[in-house]
């Protein structure tokens, strides 16, 4: 290419690149003021992408520039891409916070370790960049991203989506996209332009050149530069005179490959063996390349031809002129060629210090099955699951069946490699390999294993109706196999019928009934008596199965959490407590679900832990908390590649009163959940619409959705039919339904008579007032007032005060509505529940009251991201703890809170409990 010194004071940037030049010197300009900076540039071989990446690295000379290739063959290693951008940086990971320091050490071998969550590992990597960059800006560069390991893909996304206020750039290039850096900002690079073409092409060929020639290489490379370049070359002056052919369509890089090609073969037989060698190692180990060629007879003069046609040089590393020329190398090579390298490579790896790499190359270098290979390779996997390398277990697994002779053993290792896919997030590789586990011989334990693992596969898929059904089948199969792994698939039959809740056809009655035919557990763990209560509840009602659910939920509280399978039935044992009506159980649970989440590193399982504590949050009234916690979950959602709908979000519009959001909450959701059988999807809006219009007074609308929830009735596990229920009897009191109003109330009894808790009786009270008549409706509404004063769940408080006060209201004894309706008013307006707070206010105004609004403040312009990050800081967490539950840098953290409390008119963190108001503005009595 041309001309190039690049730098950022007015030199002249790579011909015909004049734009992204500059687009590049920005980069440059913004990290070395302190800001970060991510792009993509997305280009096919041989377009520039690697020379605009030196470019950019010149440019960037007083910055620290750290440097990754991806490369194909280490496409199976895990965190090997990640491995080559962090090596010189790895004496500041004992500075970072202890769960990231340890699972970076893990990950990187420094220690041993069980398997980090992949989450983790990029907190981790965004705290070390951030610490590396407090020195002096910094700029990574990674070339060839699309070689890279998935694991290193998907972690350097992570830290390129959560960069904020570090002086960091984060440049890839890459022929695609792919799944991992999708969403990053994409420069799209093309050919060159045709007047610098011809001038490039001018210099890559001495002499003459036939005009009609020159267009169409010009047409024909579509300006791709090494296309320019490279093919050219060799070419006789009567084929460039005469009508130098290019076949039209095709691959270009292809094409270009063939031209490397075609200069390799050129070369003496030695050298051609040499860069074989080079090729087959993925790690770019000059040492090992060097021993490996003695091995092979190979002398090092055999590299001078090679570094004399400028395609290969091995210094501290093997370098390639370019990633097409180790592909042609490595693919033209025959097969026993390949094998025979790789076995010298292997014989020369350190069986201690790189025992993965050694087992990788022998089994590249099998002719055949080898079963010592095939053992060596499944150890290797454990090793690298230990790491946290899913993806690269899985390759190992793979390989090794592929090598195994044994029927029963393959079939085994067919199933082991298909569990390391499906945790690794390659959903049909898995089915593949379960595929071909399932056609061997596999033990009636393995084969039930197998139905369990397609089982969970189409769960974790799609959270639809097609899993309950697969999992009730896995769990019938294990019954006389492993009675408690039998049961626990119940239990995980049972949460998928609860996803799937109205559109599963029945499921959780069936679940149920199996569940209770099955044999009982040898030992009594909570486990086991949550899945009695649950199923004794779907079949025979609340009443019998309130033992069975308190009983379990004592032992959640008070046992040992490990013992009883630590976080993974926190969700279900969530669902008894509502059942239960146990709303302070509930909490506690679902902040001991976060907190073992967290502690664990298993922060893909965040998002849902974090929706639980959302719905505890809003029934407590604690609007603004719950809309932070909805902020985590959605940058755990962004930041695992999950797929949850926005239950938080419809519930907090709902109690907010929020009609335009709701509206547009329920059709996002509703065409998310249908389209993959998410039931309790359809009956979490529906519930919510009927909250929401009982907030607004218009009883019809909210009539007509809670009917919805409860059809069709009964066998289901679904919390919002509890919910639905005093929605339905308020909408149908209010409206003139009052039959249709009794039958609720009967159900509604059924299940607060068998819970006994203050909430429950009081909802019941509540709601038995609203269709009851004089004094005995006001003996019913003190009740509810009295019991719910006595319990956290303060929106359902308020509106006892509110019904309290209507119907007072309409008795004519308007002093005593006033002092309910204030009451009602004020906590509403605290809350944020604008909706109820309005109708309170309508009731105020018809007893002769007048109201009006607050001023609203500058403090209420904090986004959402500076309020959650302002309560952390208000709640005496430090800068990186809010980073670790944000998914922060610490100087991003920094960064919002100095915007915070500018906004707020304050110097430091001493004042924000006094600064912050405790819910958004809402009307106040006058």
């Amino acid at each position: 290419m041309a001309n190039r010194r690049p730098s950022l004071a007015g030199t002249s940037a790579l011909r015909g690149r004049r734009t992204e030049s500059a687009l590049l010197d920005n980069v440059v300009a913004a990290v070395r003021q302190g800001e970060s900076h991510t792009l993509l540039l997305l280009g096919e071989a041989g377009v520039g992408k690697t020379a605009l990446l030196d470019y950019l690295s010149e440019a960037a000379s007083d910055l620290q520039v750290a440097r990754a290739v991806g490369v194909e063959s280490e496409m199976e290693l895990g965190f090997a891409g990640l491995h080559q951008m962090c090596a010189p940086m790895l004496e500041r990971v004992a500075r970072l916070p202890a769960p990231q320091r340890d699972a970076l050490e893990i990950v990187f071998g420094l220690s041993e370790g069980t398997a980090p969550d992949p989450f983790l590992v990029g907190l981790g990597v965004l705290s070390l960049l951030s610490d590396v960059a407090d020195e002096r800006p910094l700029l990574c560069v990674v070339d060839d991203a699309q070689w890279l390991d998935q694991a290193s893909a998907r972690t350097l996304a992570f830290v390129a989506r959560r960069l904020r206020a570090e002086p960091v750039g984060l440049v890839f290039a890459a022929r695609e996209a792919g799944d991992a850096l999708r969403e990053l900002p994409q420069l799209e690079l093309r050919g060159l332009p045709d007047q610098d073409a011809r001038a490039l092409l001018a210099r890559a060929i001495p002499g003459r050149l036939d005009d009609r020639v020159r267009e169409r290489i010009v047409a024909e490379t579509r300006g791709n530069p090494l296309a320019l370049l490279e093919l050219p070359r060799g070419a006789s002056a009567a084929e460039l005179a005469g009508g130098f052919e290019i076949p039209v369509g095709g691959d270009l890089s292809g094409r270009i490959e063939d031209r490397y090609l075609g200069r390799v073969t050129a070369l003496p037989e030695a050298t051609q063996r040499l860069m074989l060698l080079a090729a087959a190692d993925p790690a770019g180990d000059a040492a090992l390349v060097w021993r490996a060629a003695r091995r092979l007879g190979i002398e090092t003069s055999a590299l001078t031809p090679a570094e004399d046609a400028d395609l290969l040089e091995i210094g501290a590393r093997v370098r390639f002129r370019h990633p097409l020329v180790r592909s042609a190398v490595y693919r033209q090579a025959p097969l026993g060629a390949r094998r025979s390298t790789h076995e010298a490579l292997a014989q020369e790896s350190d069986p201690e210090l790189d025992a993965d790499r050694r087992a990788w190359h022998r089994a590249l270098a099998a002719a055949g099955p080898d079963e010592d290979v095939a053992a060596e390779l499944e150890h290797s996997a454990g090793r690298a699951q230990t790491r946290g390398g899913l993806a690269a277990a899985a390759a190992f697994l793979e390989r090794a069946v592929a090598l195994t002779v044994d029927p029963a053993r393959r079939a085994r290792r067919a199933l082991a490699a298909a569990q390391a896919k499906h945790q690794a997030g390659a959903p049909d590789a898995a089915l593949t390999l379960l595929a071909n586990a399932q056609a061997g011989p596999l033990d009636p334990l393995q084969r039930a294993q197998g139905e369990l693992l397609r089982a969970q596969i189409t769960f974790t898929s799609r959270r639809g109706s097609n899993a309950p059904p697969l999992l009730l089948d896995a769990a019938k199969q294990l019954e006389p196999l492993d009675a408690t792994l039998a049961r626990e698939t119940y239990l995980e039959a049972l949460m998928a019928a609860q996803f799937a809740g109205r559109l599963a056809d029945g499921a959780a009655l069936k679940v149920a009934e199996a569940a209770r035919a099955a044999p009982p557990s040898p030992t009594l763990r909570a486990p086991d008596l949550l899945l009695d209560g649950l199923a004794v509840m779907i079949t025979e009602g609340h009443r019998a199965a309130a033992p069975f659910l308190k009983g379990a939920l004592n032992v959640f509280r008070a046992g040992d959490i490990a013992a009883n399978g630590g976080f993974r039935w926190l969700w279900l044992a969530e669902e008894a407590a509502i059942e239960m009506w146990d709303h302070d159980t509930w909490c506690e649970l679902a902040a001991l679900e976060i907190e073992l989440v967290r502690d664990a590193g298993a922060l893909t399982v965040l998002p849902l832990a974090l929706s639980a504590n959302i719905a505890a949050q809003i029934f407590a009234g604690e609007l603004v908390a719950a809309a932070s916690l909805i902020d985590e979950v959605e940058i755990a959602a962004e930041a695992t590649g999950s797929r949850l709908a926005p239950y938080g979000s419809l519930m907090l519009a709902a109690w907010r009163g929020r009609e335009a959001d709701l509206a547009g909450l329920t059709e996002e959701t509703l065409n998310e959940v249908m389209s993959r059988g998410e039931g309790i999807g359809v009956s979490t809006t529906q519930w919510a619409n009927a909250l929401l219009h009982n907030g607004l007074g218009q009883y019809g609308t909210a009539l007509g959705a809670a009917e919805q929830v409860l059809d069709p009735p009964g066998g289901r596990l679904d919390a919002t039919i509890n919910w639905a229920l005093p929605e339905l009897i308020e909408a149908a009191a209010r409206s003139g339904h009052a039959e249709r109003a009794h039958d609720a109330l009967e159900q509604l009894s059924e299940m607060t008579g068998a819970a006994g808790t203050d909430w429950a009786l009081a909802v019941e009270a509540r709601s038995r007032a609203l269709l009851s008549e004089h004094d005995g409706a006001e003996e019913l509404y003190r009740e509810a007032i009295e019991r719910l004063g006595r319990t956290r769940v303060r929106g359902e408080h308020a509106r006892a005060h509110l019904v309290y006060g209507e119907w007072l209201r309409r008795e004519g004894r308007r002093k005593d509505a006033r002092a309910q309706l204030r009451t009602a008013h004020r906590m509403f307006a605290r809350m944020g529940m604008g909706a109820f707070a309005e109708r309170a206010s309508r009731e105020l105004q018809a007893t002769g009251e007048t109201v009006r609004k607050r001023r609203a403040e500058t403090r209420d312009d904090l986004t959402a991201q500076e309020w959650q990050i302002a309560r952390l800081a208000r709640d005496g967490l430090s800068n990186p703890e809010i980073g670790a539950r944000l998914f922060l840098s610490p100087r991003t953290v920094e960064w919002h809170l100095r915007k915070v409390f500018s906004k707020l008119g304050i110097h430091s963190r001493r004042e924000l409990a006094a600064a912050l108001p405790v819910s958004e503005p809402q009307l106040t009595p006058a």
